[in-house]
This record gives C-alpha cells, sequence and structure tokens, in this order.
C-alpha cells in the first residue's frame, strides 16, 4: 500500500536531512505507530505519503513514495484526497465550514459523493466518534478535544485507504482516547484500512498497534513489532515498558494486562516499603476564587465553582472534554470570560487590571500556543520574553534548551514542530516566573524527555514559592507531577484531593504503573525504582 524507496529529505538551510535513506514496504490493512523524540521528523515522515512534503512544504526529496502504486513525484496533494485521509497536529487550522455537520460533509462535496450517501456517512461517523450531540454547534465553539474528532470524523467521512494522524489523541480524555482508537482499530480490522499515527503518548497507542516506526532523530526510521523496536536500545517508552525493563520482563509488555500477569512477583518485593514522599505546599494562599461562573450563551461552562491555590503547590485539573477546565483557566486570569465571581492574588483581581500586569500575577499557556508567537525568529521572541520579564539575558533561551534542545536561534516559529512551538512558549510564560502560573494542555506535543524536563522545572518553579495549574488528559505526567488533583465535570468541581488518593480510586485517570500495581498506591516508575534501591 505504502512504498518508501531510498528517501531522503532536506529542508533549506538545514545541516543535514530530516530522514536519510529510508526503506519501508507498508501493506494494506497495518497499523502502524510512528514515535521518536520532539522534531525528529515524524511530521515528515508522515507529510510525505501524500505529496504534503515537498510539494506544500518546501525542501528536496530524493528517492520515491508510492501509494497505491501513485507517485507522490507525479501526482500533487490534491490527487491523493480519495485514497489518504491526513489529520494534523491542530484541528482548528485544518477546518474550512462553521459546523460540525458540515465539516463531515465537506471532503465528500469535493469528492462529488452522492448526497444519500453523504447524509448516511455523516451519521455513521457521528455515532462512531460519539460526537451526535455536537453536529449543529459552531467549530469554534468546541473544546480542543471535541475539535480533534471532529477533524478525525472529516477524514473518515471520504472512507480513504489510507489514514494517517499527526497526535490524534493528544487533546482527548483517556475515555474519548479509547473511543477514537477502538474507531480507528475498527477501521483497520474491519475495513483493511492502513493507517500511520504519529503519537507521544505510545501508553494509548502500542498495545494496537502492527508495526511501529521509531526515528531517533538522526535521519534513520527504525521498522518492527513493538517489542522488538522498544527492547532495541536507547528508545524512548511508555511506563508499562519501562516497568518491563527495571523488573527485568522478557518479552516487554505492551499493555496493562500483559504486565499484571507478571506483577505478583514485583508487588511481594514491594511489600512494606514506604512510598517516596512528596514535598508539602505552604499554608499562605497563592490565588482564592470564589463562585466563578462562565457562560457562553445559554451553555454554563463554569458552574459557581471555588478554588483555592496554595503557595508551592502543583494542582492537576483534570476531566473529560468540554467539562470546563479551559474556561475555567482564563476566568482565573482575568481575561476570559467570567459572568460572576472573585479571583483574589495578592490582594488583587486580574480581571480589574491592564493585561500587561495581570500576566505579572497570572500567567497562562494556552491550548494554542501560537497565538502567543508573533516575532520572525526564536532568538527575537525570547529576547522579547527576558526584557518583558525583566530577567535576565538568555533566562528564556536557557528554558527553552531544557525543554526542547537543538532549536535554531534563525527559525521562524511557524516552521517549528507542535511540540516545539509548545516548549518555546512554556519557555517564554515560565520566564516570567508569575506567583501563579496555569498551562492548559502543557504536555501536547512533547515527547517523555521533554515532559520530563517539564516536570522537573514545574517542581522548581513550586519549590520556589510558586503555584501551577496544569489542565490536562495526560495521566502519567499528572501522576510524576502533581501534589493535588481536581476533577471537573460538566462545570462543576466533583473530586478535590491528594494525587494519589483521586487518580488510583479512578479507573479513566490512573496511571499505568498504579493499574499494574493495584491495589498498592504505587504512580509511577521512578517511585518503584526508589523504593527498591
Amino acid at each position: 500500500m505504502i512504498e518508501f524507496d531510498a528517501v531522503t529529505v532536506i529542508y533549506p538551510d538545514a545541516a543535514e536531512p530530516v530522514l536519510s535513506g529510508v526503506d519501508l514496504r507498508i501493506g494494506e490493512g497495518e497499523l502502524c505507530l510512528v514515535a521518536g523524540p520532539t522534531g525528529s521528523g515524524k511530521s515528515t515522515l508522515l507529510g510525505a505519503v501524500n505529496g504534503l512534503v515537498p510539494h506544500f512544504t518546501g525542501g528536496l526529496l530524493r528517492g520515491r513514495v508510492r501509494v497505491a502504486g501513485r507517485d507522490t513525484r507525479t501526482h500533487r496533494p490534491r490527487e491523493f484526497a480519495g485514497h489518504v485521509g491526513v489529520v494534523g497536529q491542530d484541528p482548528l487550522a485544518g477546518f474550512v465550514t462553521d459546523t460540525v455537520e458540515e465539516e463531515l460533509a465537506y471532503g465528500m462535496e469535493q469528492l462529488a459523493v452522492p448526497a444519500a450517501v453523504m447524509r448516511k456517512r455523516v451519521e455513521e461517523t457521528l455515532d462512531l466518534l460519539g460526537i451526535a450531540e455536537l453536529r449543529r454547534r459552531p467549530l469554534r465553539d468546541l473544546s480542543g478535544g471535541q475539535q480533534q474528532r471532529v477533524a478525525i470524523g472529516s477524514v473518515l467521512t471520504a472512507h480513504p485507504r489510507v489514514l494517517v494522524l499527526d497526535e490524534p489523541t493528544s487533546a482527548l480524555d483517556p475515555t474519548a482516547a479509547e473511543d477514537v482508537l477502538a474507531a480507528v482499530t475498527r477501521l483497520v480490522h474491519d475495513l483493511g484500512v492502513t493507517v500511520l499515527m504519529a503519537e507521544h503518548r505510545m501508553e494509548r497507542v502500542v498495545q494496537y498497534a502492527d508495526r511501529m516506526l521509531y526515528l531517533p532523530g538522526d535521519g534513520r526510521v527504525l521498522d518492527g513489532p513493538p517489542t522488538d523496536v522498544l527492547a532495541g536500545g536507547p528508545v524512548l517508552a511508555p511506563p508499562v515498558v519501562e516497568l518491563g525493563r527495571l523488573a527485568g520482563w522478557e518479552p516487554l509488555p505492551l499493555s496493562v494486562r500483559d504486565a499484571r500477569r507478571r506483577a505478583p512477583a514485583l508487588r511481594a518485593r514491594l511489600a512494606g516499603r514506604p512510598r517516596p514522599s512528596r514535598p508539602e505546599p505552604g499554608s499562605a494562599a497563592a490565588l482564592t476564587a470564589r463562585q466563578i461562573v462562565v457562560r457562553y450563551g445559554e451553555i454554563i461552562a463554569v458552574r459557581k465553582v471555588d478554588l483555592d491555590l496554595r503557595v508551592g503547590e502543583v494542582v492537576a485539573l483534570m476531566g473529560r472534554n468540554g467539562s470546563g477546565k479551559s474556561s475555567l483557566l482564563w476566568a482565573l486570569q482575568g481575561s476570559g470570560r467570567r459572568r460572576h465571581g472573585t479571583v483574589d492574588v495578592t490582594g488583587r483581581d486580574p480581571a480589574e487590571l491592564p493585561a500587561r500586569k495581570a500576566r505579572r500575577l497570572v500567567g497562562l499557556v494556552p491550548q494554542t500556543p501560537s497565538d502567543l508567537l508573533y516575532l520572525n525568529s526564536v532568538a527575537a521572541e525570547c529576547a522579547q520574553a527576558d526584557r518583558e520579564s525583566d530577567a535576565r539575558p538568555g533566562s528564556c533561551r536557557a528554558l527553552l534548551d531544557r525543554l526542547a534542545p537543538g532549536i535554531d536561534d534563525a527559525v521562524h516559529p511557524r516552521d517549528l514542530s507542535e511540540g516545539q512551538r509548545l516548549a518555546l512558549v512554556l519557555a517564554i510564560q515560565l520566564t516570567a516566573a508569575p506567583p501563579v502560573l496555569l498551562l492548559d494542555e502543557p504536555t501536547r506535543g512533547l515527547d517523555y524527555l521533554a515532559k520530563a524536563r517539564l516536570s522537573e522545572i514545574v517542581t522548581e518553579l513550586a519549590a520556589a514559592g510558586h503555584a501551577v495549574v496544569l489542565a490536562t488528559h495526560d495521566v502519567e505526567f499528572v501522576a510524576g507531577t502533581a501534589s493535588r488533583v481536581v476533577v471537573m465535570a460538566e462545570g462543576d468541581v466533583v473530586a478535590d484531593g491528594p494525587t494519589v488518593e483521586v487518580v488510583v480510586s479512578s479507573p479513566a485517570f490512573a496511571p499505568q504503573v498504579a493499574k499494574v500495581l493495584s491495589p498498592d498506591p504505587w504512580l509511577t516508575v521512578a517511585e518503584v525504582e526508589q523504593a527498591l534501591t
């Protein structure tokens, strides 16, 4: 179905090719997980499948890429529209209509699908992805996760033979991610669709993959069954695999179910050993919010929420897509809608201050970080951040190098990968180091190493007296970083307590290690390793 023959891709002004001499043969009905560090070339590999690389992105492609017998050198990307469905990292950037139903039908209209067939496929896709209640909603009013499901649905309606997904579950809550992956695997098993899926949250996908394509970042592509690739060297791996490496299990487990079968001996070794403690936050209040209400027309996104943040506290804000997490963050920051309620940060309400002064009290990294980038180079963005924050020159750049090393100063922010762009915005906001920092989906597009670095930075900020709120669906990041978890549903707070108490008792929000070693309250591989040494 997909053939890569000696494919090398190099972009203008780049010192080294992103892909070098890649040979691949991907058959019909295979689910391939594409993994690797941020900026290693995953999006380039996916873009080469339908000719977006190099016809749209620029650069030079040597070698040959064929899909269903069509050569990307002689066929333009539009000629692959009926064969290859592509969902990018930023769903909103790909929308061309106003409502959900219109977006699902648009691609079929361009392919001249009969009206009766279009209606049937729209209904099937709405049910398949669980978004029937959204059919008439404006796309811009949806949460990030809801937008992502619509984006996937908009390409599924065309019934492509190849489906290319770039971070398809990054903005989805765990339950919604499982639903989307179940739909994708159904397409693979029942209809023979070939799927290439780039995903940093490998713990969600690897157990379903037939093959794994791992890009270490030096132009190569390691190809093979997931167990072989993950066992073959210093490859980024999900927690269940890291736990298997620590315990010496062979073959390595790919799922919680596989690991639980071998866990009794490990649980016996851990019996009676104390779980490492986490630093306690201070008693002083960093932010106090009372009776916060956010409305969008008839929709109440946040319902009379009270929230107290303490100095030195890292709080994870969790809940399904559309539960009100982002709306609450914007209300706390002061620039979002707030129909009712008060926010107090050191005696002041950010909503009553000029924007620049409000940012000094409460910093916010939104779900779409590119909204905060407006200069022509990475160096200019970093220098501006240092000036606005009255920080020592080079502070922002140093933070960026910790999160995503190796980004060229001269690169335009729009030419960065999604993960690199997020790392840049995180560095800009972290440079200001306000008393309260709000991060909305801060790990989206980040690999495991970058998330570990972000966790270190967040922990350091908390130790220095800052309060940090992480609105996220990344249960593994929460398990290793947050001291407290607040769960929202339909605008209400339905759970609030220490991380270990909230996530271990939740089937949806429990990390892999907690599921494997249940009922013992272990959260991360690092905790297990520390207890065993």
